[in-house]
């Protein structure tokens, strides 16, 4: 085959991930949506979903356009058409993720009803959907856009690369406000004050907590993914193009996303056809199988193009790392393992016990995975001896990481699914029996969640490898001096850009988590007054007011987003014209190292409250309504806004200042 023909290879193959998504819909929407009442919450959801989803698109659209028409008095036609490609396909693979999975819940409930194998089987299909419509829409951007303008400058690709970002953290953000502020302002009245159950229908915050799940963990999952996924191909693309003077180094790695998307399509279809007695293990098996037969398929491709069977082992790095951040990110959120059972019994000793053990675990937790993220880099850059090959190598252990994101977004996306069929279940008042399923369902979901977060964040840290090594080679190209490549310590420049980006992390951090401390305080006054004023409530005869509190989180989500989202665009170019080349580096060093530390501990101390809190409704310490109980429940609301809001939204700002920094190379030089 001529390496001309590999674009359209991963063309085909792009296009093939998004029919079976396709396919996937049509049978999850013809299944039966249980009751008539069961539909009237699940319309209840959709409705409010679409609604905030909508108008956050329209918020995001604004920023936009300005920025577009900038990238085009500034860099050129080119390059702001590609920048409106990845924003686009960025938040439609969002869009079309929520669409189904909103419209899954009820059924998924219903076909729980039957047994917990049948409820698997649809969840797994419409997770599926998001993580297919992810790596096909994301494969099929880069690569058209290659082939419309990247073979005459490779680096229009950046344009794409920075639309798909700046969605993904609005997305990450916004739907992290979302989904945590409902989330907090139930729990904290639902089950501390008025002791009811989760998703009990008399709490009037219980419609917008299930919205959230869906903008925050399925749409805001997928937008990030699909920044990640075509971020790190066009950074690789890049250094192939920088290093070597063949066209087979350029396409390497579109032909490797060809071969990870068959694969991926193959380990769905093996979770859907698995056993469920153990659910997790069904789940893992699709993820396993799929890098399996990506590793297979990775060989003989890698011998065809490059001939050079170190890349392979490059490759086989980047799925090592992978296995080991999620297990290890499983390790520190299972309530199976110590850290989670350590939390768990500190809360017998009260509120403050709980606190300092859970962030003395999520501290603890950064440490493993970084070690396996170093390993990583240093395996994969010296298994082809080094240098620039080196580097390349790094970027293949990168997108061989990333090879996986169809099956890591379904598990994603699985887990919002089966939480809401929970909420569809409880508020419908199912049989005990059909809650028990969906309990079990979502309660794999929460682990789920916890790990591909923990992958997101993995994934991003060799990326941001890969862009801050097309940064420097970018200046090079720009012809900057040797002797300001090396980004000294010695130079106060380079210290001065590395506090900032430590900054950078840490006030946007305290924006997200503040944004749903503020936000939840309103649900929470909101959801008192309706128990005060409205007679009834608690004895079923009155129907709480849910759209009023899906009216206030989506007004502060999309209020509280705007500020966070663009501090990482801005500082970024503030230091880059203000500061100069070497300071921005210093800038894009900080925001990497600060960042991957702060993204993990935050993701995995919000996930060990959480099942911590699991473990204790479980019968552990005291059960439900203990001491214990009570205190578990103020670590998980702590917990919630670390784990799905700043966290998981810390991935797109590494990417956002890495890629801005890129795209403005050539101005700040040129001014210089």
């Amino acid at each position: 085959m001529d390496f001309e023909l590999v674009p359209l290879v991963a063309i085909a193959a792009a296009v093939l991930a998004v029919a079976v998504a396709g396919l996937l819909t049509s049978s999850v929407l013809r299944l039966p949506a249980g009751t008539e009442r069961m539909q009237e919450i699940s319309r209840a959801i959709q409705e409010g979903a679409t609604a905030y989803l909508s108008r956050q698109y329209r918020t995001i659209t604004i920023v936009g356009v300005v920025v577009a028409v900038v990238l085009a008095v500034a860099l050129g036609w080119q390059t702001a058409v590609a920048f409106v490609v990845g924003a686009v396909f960025s938040g439609l693979c969002g869009f079309i993720g929520m669409f189904v999975s909103t419209r899954s819940n009820a059924r998924v409930a219903e076909a729980s009803r039957t047994s917990a194998d049948k409820g698997l089987d649809v969840a797994v299909r419409a997770g599926a959907v998001t993580g297919l419509v992810c790596v096909g829409l994301a494969l099929l951007g880069v690569t058209a856009t290659y082939l419309a303008f990247g073979r005459d400058d490779l680096r229009v690709l950046i344009g794409l690369g920075f639309g798909a970002s700046l969605i993904a953290l609005f997305a990450r953000i916004g739907g992290g406000i979302f989904t945590k502020s409902a989330d907090v302002g139930a729990d904290l009245v639902g089950k501390v004050e008025a002791g009811i159950p989760e998703d009990d229908p008399r709490n009037p915050a219980t419609i917008a907590d299930n919205v959230g799940d869906n903008v925050g963990d399925c749409a805001g999952m997928a937008a990030d993914l699909f920044e990640t996924y075509a971020v790190t191909i066009i950074g690789t693309m890049l250094l192939g193009t920088l290093f070597f003077d063949g066209l087979e180094f350029v396409v390497y790695p579109l032909m490797l996303g060809a071969v990870a998307i068959v694969a991926s399509i193959i380990g769905l279809y093996v979770i859907r056809f698995g056993g469920s007695d153990e659910i997790m293990r069904a789940l893992y098996l699709g993820v396993w199988t799929a890098a399996g037969l990506a590793l297979i398929g990775f060989f003989p491709v890698t011998t065809w193009m490059v001939d050079n069977t170190g890349y392979f082992w490059a490759a086989l790095i980047g799925v090592i790392v992978t296995v080991a951040i999620m297990y290890l990110t499983d390790y520190y959120t299972s309530t199976k393992f110590r850290p989670v059972r350590s939390i768990a019994a500190a809360s017998e000793s009260g509120h403050a016990t709980n606190l300092i053990t859970g962030l003395s675990v999520g501290m603890e937790s950064v440490v493993l995975p970084i070690l396996a993220i170093v390993a990583g880099i240093l395996g994969a850059y010296n298994v082809v001896g080094g240098g620039n090959e080196g580097l390349y190598a790094i970027g293949i252990a990168s997108t061989a990481m990333l090879s996986m994101t169809g099956v890591i977004v379904a598990l994603d996306s699985y887990g919002p699914v089966t939480d809401n069929a929970g909420g569809v279940a409880e508020m419908a008042e199912l049989p005990p029996e059909v809650r028990e399923v969906t309990d079990r369902l979502d309660a794999v979901g929460n682990t789920t969640k916890a790990t591909t977060k923990g992958y997101a964040i993995g994934s991003a840290a060799l990326a941001a490898v890969v862009l801050f090594a097309d940064y420097t080679h970018a200046l090079e190209e720009e012809g900057v001096a040797a002797a300001d490549l090396g980004f000294s310590l010695a130079d106060p420049r380079v210290l001065a850009g590395l506090l900032l980006g430590a900054a950078v992390v840490m006030i946007f951090s305290s924006l997200a988590n503040g944004a749903v401390g503020r936000a939840s305080g309103a649900v929470v006054e909101e959801v008192r007054r309706q128990f005060r004023e409205i007679p009834g409530i608690m004895d079923g005869t009155a129907k709480p007011e849910y759209g009023t509190c899906v009216d206030i989180v989506t007004k502060r989500a999309l209020r509280e987003m705007v500020v966070p989202g663009l501090i990482p665009v801005v500082v970024t170019l503030l230091v880059g014209f203000l500061l100069g080349v070497q300071a921005l580096g210093g800038l894009l060093i900080g925001v990497i190292v600060v960042g991957i530390g702060m993204a993990i501990l935050q993701n995995n101390g919000g996930g060990a409250w959480d099942n911590a809190k699991k473990y204790i409704e479980d019968g552990n310490h005291g059960g439900k309504g203990s001491e214990a109980h009570a205190a578990a429940v103020t670590g998980d609301t702590v917990g919630d806004p670390l784990k799905d809001t700043a966290g998981p939204a810390i991935n797109p700002v590494i990417k956002v200042v890495n890629v801005v920094a890129l795209l403005a190379v050539p101005l700040i030089v040129g001014i210089g």
